[in-house]
């Protein structure tokens, strides 16, 4: 599988489609520790997402993230949405303009997504944010990378896994950072929204490419 425009393309459908099938369960997660909007909200923004890729059809797998970004930003409520679209803004800076993303791209665009998270949102891993999904994600897609793997559904499936584990990893934490540390102590035992999401992303880019 080749990872251009097309995959890129097909990954946000898939993002869209995890956010409408889960958009309860997002919601659940999010009533127990936050305001109960970030299923509506995710579900709403890839909708919105899909709209604008068919109404300007994107030329570069950094075009896609880019016009996915703008949308996020002005369609998802919350803080969702500024740092969504800080994350797939700064892959598609780290992209520039390659009609391909090879393991290695791929890699480097996760890890500027997630310090784009990080510097919009002041979180660090352990503070029971969607950080704790794309480090652990990023950090997997870049060992990955790093050990030569030339299959680009290696790192992709590598950086699922990874975020799929950090989000549950986030049911024990004490929030530190959003709404959801207003709860103190409260806040442990339940899993984190937006890592959740953040898994259904990296699932969706494994799917894209499957």
């Amino acid at each position: 599988m080749v990872l251009d425009v097309n995959w890129t393309v097909k990954w946000l459908t898939l993002c869209a489609q995890a956010m409408a099938e889960h958009r309860v369960e997002l919601i659940e997660l999010d009533r127990a520790i936050g305001d109960s909007d970030h299923g509506e909200n995710m579900d709403r923004g890839f909708q919105a997402v899909l709209d604008k890729l068919s109404e300007s059809p994107p030329e570069t797998p950094a075009a896609a993230l880019k016009l996915t970004a703008m949308t996020l930003m002005s369609k998802v409520g919350g803080a969702a949405g500024p740092l969504y679209g800080t994350a797939f803004l700064r892959a598609a800076t780290s992209l520039g303009d390659a009609a391909e993303i090879d393991p290695a791209a791929w890699a480097g665009a996760l890890t500027a997504a997630r310090d784009g998270i990080v510097a919009r949102g002041k979180a660090e891993p352990g503070d029971k944010t969607m950080v704790d999904a794309w480090t652990p994600a990023a950090e997997a897609a870049g060992k990955a990378a790093g050990n030569g793997s030339t299959d680009p559904l290696t790192v992709l499936v590598a950086a699922a896994e990874a975020a799929e584990a950090g989000a549950v990893a986030t049911d024990p934490l004490v929030a530190r950072k959003g709404r959801a540390s207003y709860l103190g102590e409260r806040s442990a035992g339940h899993r984190d929204p937006g890592a959740a999401s953040s898994a259904l992303i990296m699932r969706a880019a494994a799917k894209a490419a499957a």
